[in-house]
């Protein structure tokens, strides 16, 4: 069973206990445009109660704001009652709710695009907004009052960047202009739900578009305050240079491919990264420059390619000359090292070490700083290819220790 037939089934369900039941926003706009919606949402006048009568797995989650989850052959559909929301006071949670009808719900809605109905019986559209001419004009615009609808959840104005790049409209205008003088106010939602909204920006092929967006509302400043300019306008060409398919971490990192690895990590904070995310971005960072040097050492080259993100650094690398410098010249470096990888061959890059710690102290090497020091440099000459027995590496190990022994 899909999503869309498991939403089907229950809006049948509902109709047939008497009540009104239709498809509901995201899911309306995408069959409209010829899309395939990731969900399929349901809208009702039945109340959470009543859903939870006729359905025997739900989750009541979001009960309270009228919101059930449906959950019917391993899919779960949300299922929310018609209402109104009044009482914002934190630009994220309505502080009360009223029950209502389609059209009222609709109006309570984001966008047009998004307030629209669809009944899957009848096969109709329900729009009280004014959606369809919208997506008709390709335009972005806010159900009523922008500044209203962004007071209500200050995340509206992310979504409307999200949607603009995901879709190509254009944001409409006093839309647009409620997003610029509201910017600053998007630091009062969760670094979560911004990095959500951010993330689906930078994995969209629409990603250059979409930051000099969020750079001329305001909102990327907002967001990451101690940004230049410069560093802004350098981070979206290098956007657009990037594969269209990328992940998230990569292109945020090539977002900030100007900026010193501790401020970018700074920067991000609010973001509240994972570990993974933020090792990954520290690596590109770090490496970013270190493809280019025609000096680099077999130890290191074979270090990096062994690095699973090789790829991603090499991916921004590439992004980064073509931004920063024009025609082939700025690549060529890289054409060197593609032709420097190859004549490695199968060589393995991460070869167990000849000699361990415990090999080490045995012939004299003392524990601490100095014997992860000896242990380092003993495997950067095997890496080399200067040692390739384990006899080799005693016979290496012990001239360093007669070396820094006391004349």
């Amino acid at each position: 069973m899909t999503n869309k037939e498991a939403a089907l089934k229950i809006v049948k369900r509902l109709r047939k206990s008497g009540f009104e039941a239709l498809f509901a926003g995201g899911c309306v706009r995408d069959m409209l445009l010829s899309r395939r919606a990731s969900d399929y949402d349901v809208a009702t006048n039945a109340h959470p109660r009543d859903v939870i009568k006729l359905f025997r797995r739900t989750l009541k989650v979001g009960a309270k704001f009228g919101v059930v989850i449906v959950l019917m052959e391993k899919r779960q559909v949300e299922v929310a009652t018609f209402r109104t929301e009044t009482g914002y006071v934190d630009g994220r949670r309505p502080g009360t709710v009223h029950f209502s009808n389609a059209e009222e719900d609709a109006c309570r809605r984001d966008f047009t695009i998004n307030g629209m109905f669809f009944d899957p019986v009848k096969k109709e559209v329900i729009d009280y907004v004014d959606g369809r001419k919208d997506l008709k004009r390709k335009v972005l615009r806010t159900i009523g009052n922008p500044n209203e609808r962004f007071s209500e959840d200050y995340l509206r104005m992310l979504r409307a960047v999200r949607f603009s790049t995901q879709l190509g409209f254009e944001i409409e205008k006093s839309t647009w202009l409620a997003i610029c003088d509201n910017a600053k106010k998007i630091t009062k939602i969760s670094g979560e739900r911004i990095a959500i909204e951010i993330e689906s920006i930078l994995t969209n092929p629409n990603r250059a578009k979409g930051m000099s967006l969020l750079t001329e509302s305001g909102l990327a400043q907002a967001i990451f305050p101690n940004i230049s300019s410069s560093q802004a306008k350098f981070g979206i060409r290098v956007l657009g240079y990037l594969h269209k398919k990328i992940d998230f971490t990569p292109a945020l990192a090539g977002f900030f491919s100007e900026c010193y690895t501790q401020f970018v990590l700074d920067e991000c904070k609010i973001l509240k990264l994972s570990r993974n995310n933020i090792k990954h971005i520290q690596f590109l960072l770090e490496n970013r420059g270190k493809l280019l040097d025609e000096k680099l050492s077999l130890a290191n080259l074979k270090k990096i390619l062994a690095q699973p993100y090789f790829p991603d650094l090499y991916e921004m690398q590439k992004a980064i000359q073509k931004a920063a410098i024009s025609g082939r010249k700025g690549l060529l470096p890289l054409t060197k090292l593609n032709r420097r990888i190859r004549q490695l061959g199968d060589v393995e890059l991460q070869p167990k070490p000849l000699l361990n710690g415990h090999d080490l102290i045995r012939i004299g090497a003392v524990s601490g700083p100095s014997l992860g020091r000896l242990a380092e440099e003993l495997y950067v000459a095997q890496l080399e290819g200067n040692l390739k027995t384990r006899d080799q590496a005693l016979e290496w190990a012990k001239q360093q220790l007669n070396k820094q022994k006391p004349q």
